[in-house]
């Protein structure tokens, strides 16, 4: 059993998942320890090892890549031996469950890291920390200072020590695959348009590696459902969101969004796949759950907080709680974690929540925005790696004709090719596209009951 405090991942979908299971920074035997996704690294704490922790407070620069710009970094912890070198670094936000959904930089400073749990590792592994404001500080170890920000990857580290983030939220294999193939991809189909040649094996060559892209990402989905199905935690209660009638919920909310009380986390589920998980033990555990009514003492939503009082998330009651089933549902959620439970009422015209947080948005915009968060992950890339595998499908096909009088075996083996890899691509995007608007987009069954008050 991993001992607490222990860093939980940022929230993640897909097979992002699996580092929401897997993924943990902790201390163990007088050793730093990282445990990710297939590997776990130790790194000694004292005079032959990690001697102080550098809290370099800044906001990095947007990173840039084909497509949306990628945030900059909150703010990022570097671990130094006794002469300043850099042993290993990671993002804060990496180890922030809620931080995907938060505005940049929303939170900072001693509070980030005490929601993180970061400053009780720090303190229970006995590693001093020192807190700066600026890249160019000098206590920032060489070699990074300079650095623009936030990794290209998720959960890289800037300058050249060891990454401790939880990890991207793709396999390694699934990386290396892409990249293999798109290289060669590139270089063979690069001499093909450039000198005109229509040599077969280059041609096959080309389709061969087009083809890798869509079955790479195929294994990937499989790979994913059968890991996250194979998952079975403790789990001491599940709740069900039990939305009132009239407050659009769609079928998908009520079969996505949910909550795991498992032995030493809460797991909140939402649309989409994603899961944040917060410890229930250790000293930076969550703490209490908090009653929210508005002015007329009507049950507006419930607060979920950790030390010092800082709302993790929420849960809004006409989604959550309003429908039937709604207060045995609050009920088991008290009684299974534990938490202690208050009262607070609105004054005024007081919004609530006060700021953006985990939860106050469980329901999509619209169907399209529901489509979009539900689909499966892209990479890094983005809709530029689609596309590419797009053009590599159709590359395979008109060249594949172009020679197939010639040489019929390679000219036909290049045609199958690159129709099955676009088959490979349109047909889990055109199952997801007619299920959500079909079914799971489509508003919930009406429940014949009246809300629930409390």
């Amino acid at each position: 059993m991993i001992p607490e405090p222990a860093l939980r991942p940022r929230g993640a979908r897909g097979p992002g998942v699996e580092l929401c299971h897997t993924a943990r920074l902790f201390v163990d035997g007088g050793d730093l320890v990282l445990r990710t996704r297939g590997r776990t690294v130790r790194h000694p704490v004292g005079a032959a090892g990690i001697a102080r922790a550098v809290f370099v407070d800044a906001a990095g620069a947007d990173a840039e890549r084909m497509g949306p710009t990628i945030p900059g970094s909150w703010g990022q912890i570097q671990f130094q031996d006794r002469d300043g070198a850099l042993i290993g670094s990671f993002d804060v936000e990496d180890w922030l469950p809620e931080s995907p959904v938060l505005p940049k930089r929303a939170v900072r400073g001693e509070e980030l890291l005490r929601v993180t749990g970061i400053t009780d590792l720090l303190k229970a592994a006995g590693i001093p920390l020192h807190r700066v404001q600026d890249r160019d500080d000098p206590l920032v170890a060489a070699g990074s200072r300079t650095a623009g920000g936030g990794s290209f990857r998720p959960g890289g580290s800037l300058g050249s020590g060891r990454s401790l983030g939880p990890g991207g939220d793709f396999p390694s294999w699934y990386w290396w695959t892409r990249l293999v193939a798109g290289g060669v991809w590139f270089a063979a189909i690069s001499v093909v348009i450039l000198s005109g040649s229509r040599s077969p094996w280059l041609i096959l060559l080309t389709a061969i590696a087009a083809f890798v892209g869509p079955v790479a990402r195929l294994v990937l989905r499989a790979r994913t459902r059968t890991r996250l199905r194979r998952h079975d935690p403790v789990v001491r209660a599940r709740i069900e969101a039990a939305p009132a009638p009239g407050s659009g919920a769609t079928v998908r909310f009520c079969r996505d969004t949910g909550i795991r009380v498992q032995d030493r986390d809460l797991v909140l589920c939402f649309v989409g796949g994603q899961e944040c998980w917060f410890p229930l033990a250790g000293p930076h555990a969550l703490t209490s759950l908090v009653l929210v009514r508005d002015r007329a003492g009507a049950a507006t939503g419930v607060e979920i907080c950790g030390p010092g009082g800082h709302v993790r998330a929420v849960l809004p009651w006409p989604l959550w709680f309003g429908g039937p089933g709604g207060a045995e549902g609050w009920s088991r959620l008290r009684g299974a974690t534990g938490l202690t439970v208050s009262e607070r009422r609105l004054s005024g015209r007081t919004p609530w929540p006060k700021q953006q947080v985990l939860g106050a948005q469980p329901l999509p915009e619209s169907g399209r925005a529901a489509r979009r968060t539900a689909r499966f992950p892209s990479t890094i890339a983005g809709l530029s790696s689609t596309a590419v595998m797009a053009l590599g499908a159709f590359f395979s096909v008109s060249l594949g004709l172009s020679i197939e009088d010639a040489h019929p075996a390679a000219g036909t083996t290049a045609i199958t090719l690159g129709a099955l890899g676009g088959l490979l691509q349109a047909t889990p995007y055109a199952v997801h596209q007619l299920r959500s608007r079909l079914h799971l987009d489509r508003p919930a069954p009406e429940q014949n009951a009246t809300e629930h008050a409390v």
